[in-house]
């Protein structure tokens, strides 16, 4: 059997000169500059600025769970049941978090929602 050694890292770089010196380092280090200290920037009311961020509101009639063979075969006249029972207030829904029940009304021409029920915000909980 052969024995085979590896090249030392003086052999590989040129010469242990090179070697030394880089393990060595810089002959010089630069002085460091001394660095002014600098008060915070005062914070901004998160209040008012929190008020400016839009968030999408949605209003969940129901759901359910269907296979993707029914899905499928959906069509015009087909009738999905959901889970939420008619006349049951509906879920409103804040970038997706549930923050509490509405009805369904009328508002001029379009759809609205009434409020029957809200729950305490948890603003940390409503990040998209």
């Amino acid at each position: 059997m052969e024995n085979l050694t590896a090249p030392s890292p003086a052999d590989a770089t040129g010469g242990i000169d090179e070697l030394l010196s880089y393990m060595d380092g810089p002959a010089e280090k630069p002085a460091a500059e001394p660095v002014a200290f600098e008060a915070p920037a005062p914070r901004l009311g998160m209040g008012s600025l929190m008020r400016k961020i839009p968030v999408t509101l949605t209003l969940e009639l129901g759901s359910t769970r269907v296979s993707l063979e029914d899905l499928a075969h959906l069509s015009t006249d087909s009738v999905v049941e959901l889970d939420a029972l008619a006349g049951e207030p509906l879920t409103i829904k804040v970038n997706g978090v549930s923050i509490g029940k509405a009805v369904v009304v009328v508002s001029g021409e379009n759809y609205g929602l009434k409020v029957v029920e809200i729950s305490d915000l948890n603003l940390d909980s409503l990040a998209a």
